[in-house]
């Protein structure tokens, strides 16, 4: 039995923050590395490095779908999202920065819409 997970979460840059960045991955743990060591591009230029929000998915659809509906909400349906789970704005993975390294050196960026 496959035990893959498919994930949404929310980073930012502190507490109640002006900017949220909704992403979608199959490793959550990976991704916040990535994003904690601003190894992609938007998170990295705007210091979106606190892991705010997150759920889990067993199929990848359900994960995109969740995905594009929190990103077509307006700013307060999202706080008050991430509220209703953690109302101190803390960040979620504050112990995790260890816990994933990559294994090779070379560490991919994800590549950018044009």
């Amino acid at each position: 039995m496959d035990s893959r997970r498919f994930y949404i979460y929310i980073m930012t840059n502190g507490p109640k923050a002006a900017i949220l960045y909704v992403g979608m991955t199959s490793s959550i743990r990976r991704r916040v590395w990535q994003h904690k060591n601003k190894r992609v591009g938007f998170t990295g230029r705007y210091n979106l490095t606190r892991l705010v929000y997150f759920e889990s998915f067993v199929y990848p659809d359900a994960a995109i779908c969740r995905e594009k509906e929190i990103k077509g909400w307006r700013r307060s349906k999202k706080l008050e999202l991430i509220e209703s789970t953690n109302p101190r704005w803390e960040d979620l993975a504050r112990d995790w920065q260890d816990m994933y390294r990559p294994s090779n050196s070379v560490d991919r960026e994800i590549p950018r819409s044009a």
